[in-house]
């Protein structure tokens, strides 16, 4: 199979894109800010300023620096002692054999900071209020956990995590983890063990995927960069006064070499000589395996069409997606869930309506996991797929639906096909969609999708001109509103002014505004 990192930048943006036959299998984007001002991304760590404490949400609003103040919840916001760790984690250890016991519910695809125990996610959830310990004014170390998307600041953790390209650092959390993506039990059983030699009591490490099959020196080696960058870091925030920048995440580039780059690429593709001597460099420190797979893009054709990439990008922002059978999937995004609607469309099969409907729920499968991926779908998604009578064509699209996903980076909870033939299904995501990062709101209908039609706002004018006439005694009435309304006005409700003229003595004086949105109009008497 090909897999090809590719990476265009122009003078305002960089984007990659993370090619498998044709298929995007991660997509990352970065603006430049004209300003030059440092946009709040995952992994950056601030010195910020609570500014307010929510005890009836148990959360508080902290000032970063950024246009929008950060969110810290109660559960982010403690920081437990040693003590408190080893008592919740035996804690934890005994509900998690108890719920082995009961009956599993769903399938959980993991992200790469789901670990062997979990224990990494715990919340150390305390009888301690959020007052208790935080109050407005207080100076606190935090970091990015997701960024802003729509109108919501980012929300912030003091549980700080410093990713290296094999293992993540987490000097508050004392736990040992390996990637759940790692499968092997002996490699994973190998490298806890190397893990347990490597960290000091007191501190975390996790080994991230691409570190399955590493040398212990490897490990070691990134474990002490990042226990460096931690020490200095901590320096620094000490001379600092809040709300202020203390680390910044890797470039961009870095971040797409470190993240999303493994030792299967094929090639690395860039259309900047620049971006070719980051890979370069970066691959001489981290990636050895990678060093000469870096070559530079001089067609014709730009990068991202070359190899169909901006089309796949507008397959994304699209509601509608069609199959290559015929099918289609309508896919609507709002602020609380994502519904997938599948449709056979033209496809109308060769056997029966069963043979159908499974082939058109199998191939919609794939596509659906693509979508959710390109389009960084979060939170709750519904599929909506055709309803299957037999258990047998159920289970076989479930099943494939958990397969499909596994390419996915982000962690995702996946519940069987209900009764009703839909599934739901969350997925973890830390920043914005693909949708929200390439498009706006339109300005016209305000991003409902829909405005009144000529005929509805023809009847409000006639009802607020029967409303002026009851109260004004001037001898004509001026009618002002968008050159559509005005021509329904004149022509399918012609007899009605005519009769309005007639029964109340008074003129109407109807005119076009070419700069009036189609819901606006105005009503003035005129002497």
């Amino acid at each position: 199979m090909s897999k090809e990192l590719l990476i265009s930048k122009t003078l305002n943006e960089c984007r990659a894109a993370l090619v498998e036959n044709g298929e995007i299998i991660d997509f990352l984007m970065d603006r430049i800010d004209p300003a030059k001002k440092v946009r709040p991304r995952v992994g950056n760590i601030y010195k910020g300023k609570v500014i307010r404490v929510l005890p009836g949400m148990q959360s508080a609003f902290v000032d970063i620096g950024a246009d929008k103040a950060a969110f810290l919840y109660v559960d982010d916001a403690h920081i437990p002692s040693l003590e408190e760790q080893r008592a919740y984690a035996n804690q934890i250890k005994k509900q998690q054999d108890t719920e082995k016991q009961k009956e599993k519910v769903g399938e959980v695809i993991p992200d790469e900071l789901s670990t062997l125990s979990e224990t990494v996610d715990m919340k150390f959830r305390s009888d301690k209020p959020i007052e208790s310990f935080l109050k407005e004014g207080d100076e606190v170390v935090v970091q990015i956990a997701k960024e802003s998307i729509s109108t919501k600041g980012p929300r912030v953790t003091r549980h700080i995590t410093l990713a290296g390209r094999y293992v993540v650092f987490m000097p508050y959390i004392e736990h040992t983890g390996v990637s759940r993506r790692i499968e092997n039990e002996e490699e994973r059983e190998r490298l806890k063990d190397l893990l347990d030699t490597i960290r000091p009591d007191g501190i975390g490490v996790i080994a991230r995927t691409v570190a399955e099959s590493q040398s212990h020196n490897t490990l070691k080696n990134d474990f002490k960069i990042l226990t460096k960058i931690w020490k200095e870091l901590q320096k620094n925030v000490k001379k600092m006064k809040a709300p202020k920048l203390c680390y910044e995440d890797l470039p961009f580039v870095h971040q797409v070499l470190r993240d999303i780059t493994d030792e299967k690429v094929d090639r690395i593709i860039a259309d900047d000589k620049n971006v070719i001597r980051e890979v370069e460099k970066f691959a001489t420190k981290y990636l050895p395996s990678m060093k000469g797979k870096a070559h530079l893009h001089d067609g014709d054709i730009p990068l991202f069409e070359r190899f169909g990439i901006d089309l796949e990008l507008e397959r994304g922002i699209s509601n509608k997606v069609y199959l290559r059978s015929g099918g289609s999937l309508n896919i609507d995004q709002t602020e609380a869930l994502v519904s997938i609607d599948v449709n056979t469309g033209k496809f109308v099969g060769r056997k029966n309506l069963e043979d159908t409907i499974l082939k058109t729920n199998l191939e919609a499968v794939k596509e659906i996991a693509y979508q959710i991926r390109l389009r960084n779908c979060g939170g709750i998604i519904i599929i909506d797929f055709i309803d299957m009578e037999k258990e047998e064509h159920r289970d076989l699209v479930y099943q494939s639906l958990l397969e499909a996903l596994k390419k996915d980076r982000s962690k995702t909870n996946v519940l069987p096909i209900s009764g009703l033939g839909l599934i739901e299904m969350t997925r973890k995501r830390t920043r914005d969609t693909l949708t929200r990062l390439l498009c706006s709101s339109c300005p016209y209908c305000e991003g409902t999708g829909q405005v009144k039609s000529v005929a509805t706002v023809s009847a409000e004018v006639i009802r607020e001109l029967f409303k002026v006439l009851g109260k004004e005694n001037a001898g004509a009435i001026a009618i002002y509103a968008h050159p559509e309304v005005t021509a329904h006005l004149c022509n399918e409700d012609i007899d009605i002014m005519r009769h309005v003229e007639t029964t109340n003595g008074k003129s109407l004086i109807i005119r076009s505004e070419n700069n009036y949105h189609i819901e606006q109009f105005e009503i003035f008497p005129q002497d």
